[in-house]
């Protein structure tokens, strides 16, 4: 339970006395107190103590002397059993992460650890006022880039993202990318520039919402010695780091307009020119832009240059919340299960029809890097290899024990069962057209868009499929 202190306490156990002071100096940040113990022996030791007593989170990192991460954790939980514990792991260090987790670890971060996920992890395994349990986000575990063929969707609005994603891939125009947080934007942008003539060149990320906006400026473009109050050293943007390459501005919303002003002109001009330089370097990047707040709004509130908002949407698309498109968290589900097989120290896991109604029935808030999380952690806590509804007691819980499921084995959502619907609200059957595209919409999704496969299942002809799923609006490009 989180502290009714002004200040929380976490307690640091770490072998190294550089490591200490570093993560004892980030956690400061965060208004938290530390107390630093140098190996799993002191740690144990000091949960008995006054000091012990008032800790509100645990912090150990995998190369800690001692006992081993899931020992040290099991011990932990024996004796705090409430108390939140966070694993750091080496970049390879997944393995240890899942013995961790099946111990008892509320969550991991690998290294090189980012401090504002580490804080946000803190934050969340200590917060009392969100969903418990396995709705806790944990932090992103699968990252490795998806084809487009490998990312599942059968709902007309998320084929359509799909199929504009694809065609951006192949041109050379900005691309800009909308969605709530969580829909999956930085997925698309990676596939965007692995499925580019630029495949090769380097993919180079800036998060706007992590930096301070008197920094993004410098990220992006560079600056000179001296050029500002604190800097010390020449340091090259991750424009110019990105040249040939691709670059991911992440949350281009939380851009100051002094920065978008220089954004324009590059835009315009391919030209970088470092802040406080006098130099101009041409570049030649790809601009991959995301937003999870409608810029519409924002140009409108004078916070967003609208020639800025022009010059990124040469192509443009809106990524649809989970909730929107319920009909794909199914194979969606098998799909990643799929990926967190693929781990280091995971074997296959499977699950049950009942789960994945029940997961169907959940609004998923966070869409689809909720889900992710949320099997992940049935994933390493479960004792057998196949999820059941079971596994996901905190969202039975939030649905009201029901599951919103019907008696007839279909998910019920707003007391509408998703599924093809036979019949109107009146008793009469729908039209066949309307349920022939309920039918296509579904073996996509179950077939996980491999087209092929979905016009052998449905009995016609691939050309016959693409005619239909033309007069659909879903755009087969990817």
């Amino acid at each position: 339970m989180a502290s009714t202190r002004d200040t929380r306490m976490v307690m640091i156990v770490d072998s190294e006395p550089a490591q200490q002071r570093f993560l004892a100096a980030l956690v400061s940040r965060g208004g938290w107190r530390s107390v630093v113990a140098a190996d799993t022996d002191t740690a144990l030791a000091k949960l008995g103590t006054q000091e012990g007593m008032a800790l509100d989170a645990v912090i150990v990192d995998q190369g800690i002397s001692g006992l081993s991460i899931p020992e040290f954790v099991a011990e932990l939980r024996r004796w705090r059993p409430a108390l939140p514990l966070i694993v750091i792991t080496m970049r390879n260090g997944v393995e240890v992460a899942v013995g961790a987790m099946r111990a008892g670890a509320s969550d991991f971060v690998q290294k090189p650890i980012a401090p504002d996920r580490l804080l946000s992890a803190l934050d969340r395994i200590v917060s009392t006022s969100g969903p418990q349990g396995e709705l806790r986000p944990l932090t992103e575990k699968l990252r490795a880039p998806l084809a487009f063929e490998e990312i599942i969707g059968s709902s007309p609005n998320f084929r359509s993202a799909l199929a504009i994603a694809a065609k951006a891939a192949r041109a050379r125009v900005p691309v800009m990318i909308n969605g709530r947080p969580g829909t999956g934007k930085e997925v698309f942008a990676r596939a965007i520039h692995s499925a580019s003539p630029r495949a090769r060149g380097a993919l180079v990320m800036v998060d706007c919402s992590a930096v301070s906006p008197g920094l993004i400026g410098s990220g992006l473009f560079g600056h000179e010695r001296g050029a500002f109050p604190g800097a010390f050293d020449r340091q090259v943007g991750r424009l110019v780091q990105a040249d040939a390459g691709s670059i991911i501005i992440d949350h281009v919303e939380c851009i100051p307009l002094e920065t978008q002003a220089k954004l324009v002109e590059f835009l315009n001009t391919g030209e970088v020119q470092m802040i406080g330089g006098s130099i101009r370097q041409s570049v030649d990047v790809r601009i991959i832009a995301t937003s999870a707040s409608p810029l519409d709004k924002l140009i409108e509130a004078g916070h967003f240059r609208e020639d800025l908002f022009y010059a990124l949407s040469s192509a443009q698309f809106t990524l649809p919340s989970l909730s929107e498109r319920r009909g794909d968290v199914g194979p969606l589900a098998r799909h990643l299960l799929q990926r967190i097989s693929s781990l280091p120290g995971m074997g296959t896991i499977g699950v049950t029809d009942d789960a994945l109604r029940l997961l169907a029935a959940y609004a998923w808030p966070g869409n689809v890097r909720q889900l992710q999380d949320v099997l992940f952690r049935a994933a390493v806590e479960s004792k057998t290899d196949v999820l059941t509804s079971a596994d996901f007691k905190a969202i039975e819980a939030t649905l009201g024990g029901s599951g919103g499921v019907t008696s007839d084995g279909n998910v019920a959502i707003n007391g509408e069962a998703i599924g093809v619907t036979l019949y109107l609200p009146d008793g009469n059957l729908r039209p066949l057209e309307e349920i022939e595209a309920d039918v296509i919409r579904l073996a996509i999704g179950h077939y996980r868009g491999r087209m092929s496969e979905v016009a052998r299942r449905l009995g016609i002809g691939r050309s016959t499929l693409y005619r239909k799923l033309a007069d659909l609006g879903i755009d087969t490009a990817a």
